[in-house]
């Protein structure tokens, strides 16, 4: 069960899911947006939590256990401390099955994530 929250995305009809800032060339972000992106940002900004969502978003199936993913250098309790800040960044969710902790990116993540992102193309 998780207790994380995903990034906030907004439904429209045309288009399908969007994330919940525009692109950062569309238009000037709200204060309530900056904070949602900063969040996620600087939950990536560390090399260790980037090499976890790496190796939880490249993993077969779309899911991790915990104990597919540690060998990052560091120690256990280090990280579950990285996990725990992507969870709380609303960048992963998790799963406890027996004694293992599974890991996913939801694909809602990382629709937001590129779309924030995207150049507009040329006309």
């Amino acid at each position: 069960m998780s207790n994380a929250e995903v990034l906030p995305l907004l439904e429209t009809a045309d288009q399908g899911v969007e994330p919940c800032c525009p692109p950062l060339t569309e238009r000037a972000m709200t204060a309530e947006e900056a904070e949602t992106a900063a969040r996620m940002f600087k939950a990536l900004g560390d090399p260790v939590r980037l090499r976890l969502f790496s190796a939880v978003a490249s993993h077969k199936g779309g899911e991790a256990c915990v104990c597919d993913i540690s060998d990052v250098g560091v120690s256990q309790p280090t990280v579950s401390h990285h996990l725990k800040k992507l969870k709380e960044a609303g960048l992963l969710t998790s799963e406890r099955r027996g004694t293992w902790v599974y890991y996913r990116v939801e694909p809602s993540v990382l629709a937001a994530m590129g779309r924030l992102l995207v150049a507009p193309a040329a006309v």
